[in-house]
C-alpha cells in the first residue's frame, strides 16, 4: 500500500530531518536493514495504511509502503464538533480490557486508538459501535490498516496467526 506522505510534519509521521523528527518513530540505524526505512510506535491520526509496530519504507517522493506489519489495529475517528473530554475518557476506559490505547490532539477533532489485532474484529467493532451510539457528536470511524485502495481486506492479520 503506498500512500503520499503530507508537507508538515503530523505527530505519527516520520520526518526527512533529524531536527525535525516525530515521537512516533525510530530512523533506519535503530531499525537495522531497511534503507529509509522507519518503524511507527504510534498509529498516525491523518494516514491511512499503517499504524504502531509497522515498519515502512520511505521513498525519496515521499511515498511510504508497509515492509512489515506490526500487530496493530489503527482505528481513527472523526467527531462533528470535535469530541468532549468524557468521550476520550469512555473510549478509553472500553478498551483498556483489550489492551488498546486511546490517543486524540488537544483539540481532540479526531481519535486514533492502536489496539491489537489479536482482541479480534468483533470485540473492537462492538466497541466502537457502543461508544459511537453513546456519545454527544457525530462520529465517523473506521480501520484505517484494513482495507486496501480498492476497498479490499489486506488480510495481514490471517498471515501473522491473529
Amino acid at each position: 500500500m503506498r500512500a503520499k506522505r503530507p508537507s508538515r510534519n503530523v505527530p505519527g509521521w516520520p520526518s526527512t530531518s533529524a531536527s525535525d523528527r516525530a515521537p512516533h518513530e525510530q530512523p533506519d540505524d535503530e531499525v537495522g536493514g531497511f534503507p529509509s526505512s522507519y518503524e511507527l510506535t504510534g498509529s498516525p491520526g491523518l494516514v491511512e495504511g499503517c499504524a504502531a509496530g509497522d515498519l515502512l519504507e520511505i521513498d525519496a517522493d515521499g511515498l511510504f509502503q508497509v515492509v512489515r506489519r506490526g500487530p496493530n489495529l489503527c482505528i481513527q475517528a472523526y467527531g462533528r464538533p470535535p469530541f468532549d473530554a468524557e468521550s476520550l475518557e469512555s473510549l478509553n476506559s472500553a478498551f483498556v480490557p483489550l489492551g488498546g490505547l486511546v490517543e486524540a490532539p488537544t483539540d481532540r477533532r479526531f481519535i486514533v486508538v492502536t489496539v491489537p489485532a489479536a482482541a479480534g474484529f468483533p470485540a473492537v467493532e462492538a466497541v466502537m459501535e457502543r461508544w459511537a451510539a453513546s456519545v454527544s457528536v457525530l462520529v465517523e470511524w473506521g480501520f484505517s490498516n484494513v482495507f486496501g485502495p480498492d476497498a479490499e481486506p489486506l488480510n495481514w492479520w490471517l498471515e501473522s496467526g491473529v
